[in-house]
C-alpha cells in the first residue's frame, strides 16, 4: 500500500519526541541538540515553544494533560504544569542521579516509566558530558503519586524507546545498543509483561534493520510503528513486517494524533513529517 508522507516543517537540529496534544489539534516536538522545543499545529504551522529545554529529549503527556519530558540536561524527568511551570519529579536513585532520561510513556495508573541511556552525557552535543553515577541504563518506574521510583528491569544495555500495548499488560523497549557494542549488541525491540511497578522476564519481538530501533509508537490494533535508518517500519502483533514508509531523513522516532489517531507524526533529523496510516488503525 502506498503511504503519502508530507514534511510539515524543518526548524530542528535533531528533532525528537514528538507529543499530540488532542485539545490543541497540535504536536509538540523536542530539538535536542538545539536545546529547545518546538510546536506544530494545522492552523498556526511552526513556532518556537520553549526557547531553553534543558536538552529536552522524549515527551509524554500524563493523565491531566501535563507534558512530561525527559531532560538530559538536568538528568531527570520533568512535568509542565497548567500555568506553565515546569516541575523536575526526580532525577536520581538512592542518591546518584541518572545518566539522561531518553524516552517516557505514562501508563493508565498514572505511574510514568522512562528509559536512560547515556546519550546525553557522553558528550556536550545534547548535554553535558559527565561520568555516569549508575552502573547501568535501565527502565524505570516512578509513582508520582506517592514519590517511589522503581528499577522496573536490569534486562537492557542501552534502553530508547518505550510503548506500552493497548492493555497495558506489556511494555515493549527498544533496545540500540549495537551502536555501542558491534560485535554484542542489540538492535531489538523487546516486550516485558507488566507486573505492577517492575516487569517480568523480557524476550525478543522483533530484530530492526537498516540501521537499528529509535522510539516508536503503537495504535489501538496493536500495530507497532518503529524507526530505523531509512524509514519506520510497521509491524502487526506478531512481529511480522507488514509495511514500510520510506522518509528521507533519518527517524528518530513517531507518535500518532489526529482527531481519529490515524495520522503519524515523525520526526526525522532535521523535521517533523505526517503520514495516514487509517487502514492500519482501523484494522481494515
Amino acid at each position: 500500500m502506498k503511504i503519502h508522507l508530507e514534511k510539515l516543517c524543518s526548524p530542528a537540529i535533531w528533532a525528537e519526541g514528538p507529543v499530540w496534544l488532542p485539545n490543541e489539534n497540535a504536536v509538540i516536538f523536542s530539538d535536542v541538540k538545539g536545546n529547545r522545543m518546538f510546536r506544530w499545529s494545522e492552523d498556526q504551522g511552526v513556532s518556537l515553544w520553549r526557547e531553553y529545554s534543558h536538552y529536552a529529549n522524549g515527551n509524554a503527556l500524563d493523565n491531566e494533560g501535563r507534558l512530561i519530558s525527559c531532560e538530559h540536561g538536568r538528568r531527570g524527568i520533568s512535568r509542565t504544569e497548567k500555568n506553565g511551570r515546569v516541575t523536575l519529579l526526580v532525577d536520581s536513585i538512592d542518591g546518584k542521579r541518572f545518566n539522561s532520561p531518553n524516552d517516557v510513556v505514562v501508563r493508565s495508573d498514572g505511574t510514568i516509566w522512562f528509559t536512560d541511556p547515556p546519550y546525553g552525557i557522553i558528550s556536550d552535543d545534547e548535554g553535558y558530558k559527565s561520568e555516569s553515577q549508575v552502573i547501568g541504563c535501565y527502565v524505570y518506574c516512578y509513582d508520582p503519586s506517592d514519590d517511589t521510583l522503581s528499577i522496573a528491569t536490569l534486562d537492557v544495555q542501552r534502553p530508547n524507546g518505550l510503548a506500552f500495548s493497548p492493555d497495558e499488560k506489556w511494555l515493549y523497549v527498544a533496545d540500540m545498543s549495537i551502536l555501542d557494542f558491534p560485535s554484542h549488541g542489540r538492535r531489538e525491540l523487546r516486550v516485558y509483561p507488566v507486573q505492577g511497578k517492575t516487569l517480568g522476564f523480557g524476550k525478543r519481538f522483533v530484530t530492526v534493520s537498516p540501521g537499528f530501533p529509535d522510539g516508536f509508537c503503537i495504535d489501538k490494533s496493536h500495530h507497532v510503528y518503529c524507526s530505523c535508518a531509512d524509514g519506520v517500519l510497521i509491524f502487526d502483533r506478531d512481529g511480522r513486517e507488514i509495511d514500510k514508509i520510506p522518509v528521507p531523513e533519518c527517524v528518530s522516532n513517531c507518535t500518532l494524533g489526529g482527531i481519529n489517531r490515524d495520522q503519524l507524526y515523525i520526526t526525522a533529523t532535521t523535521s517533523l513529517y505526517r503520514a495516514s496510516v487509517t487502514e492500519f488503525v482501523s484494522g481494515r
